[in-house]
């Protein structure tokens, strides 16, 4: 389930393309005027972009959180199939092995019978489980194009009223000021608009 977790957050990536727009990002008021001047002096010094980290995204917003839990269930799901379908092969195995130690079979036919009993079990496992493997990819790449829209949707609807030129995934940068670190706002505003639909 790790490699779900890590594609998505992997191909997460494209969710944080830089948006352009002007102006420089409001800075909350504080009560000492000084404070404010020196507040707005800082804003003012630096560039107008800021960055997110996307691996905090992923394990913070709450949809992508949902997500990664519906993978683990299907995941689990897929595993325990897989072992009912080993038991299963197992103890017909057995049964034949003993058969043949016992002299059960009568005939070389009805030996050959069982043998191919046993392939088309093996068989119908083998589709069965790449039946659930398909719909457990399926369903991951839904996770991650929904978990990608809704990145995007918000960036484009948060950065209207921040008007920041460029919104950069931190992961591709070698250094970046820490000050420009926006993601606990992406996060926050994420979430809030995520639980507000879920109600």
């Amino acid at each position: 389930m790790k490699k779900t977790y890590t594609t998505l957050a992997t191909l997460a990536v494209s969710a944080l393309l830089c948006t352009g727009v002007s102006s420089c990002a409001d800075k909350t008021e504080t009560k000492a005027a000084p404070a404010k001047a020196k507040t707005e002096k800082a804003a003012s010094n630096l560039p107008n972009y800021r960055y997110v980290d996307l691996d905090t995204v992923l394990s913070r917003y709450n949809l992508a959180k949902d997500y990664n839990e519906e993978m683990l269930r299907l995941q689990t799901n897929a595993e325990s199939q897989m072992k009912q379908h080993q038991n299963k092969i197992q103890n017909f195995a057995t049964t034949v092995q003993n058969k043949m130690q016992n002299n059960g079979y009568l005939s070389e036919a009805s030996y050959k019978q069982d043998e191919q009993k046993m392939a088309n079990m093996q068989n119908e496992a083998q589709r069965s489980m790449q039946s659930l493997q398909n719909n457990i990819a399926q369903a991951a790449d839904q996770a991650q194009k929904t978990i990608n829209d809704s990145i995007n949707a918000f960036i484009e609807s948060y950065n209207k009223t921040r008007g920041y030129d460029a919104i950069l995934f931190k992961a591709a940068t070698l250094y970046i000021n820490p000050e420009l670190d926006i993601t606990d706002e992406v996060v926050e505003g994420l979430n809030a608009r995520y639980n507000k639909v879920k109600k």
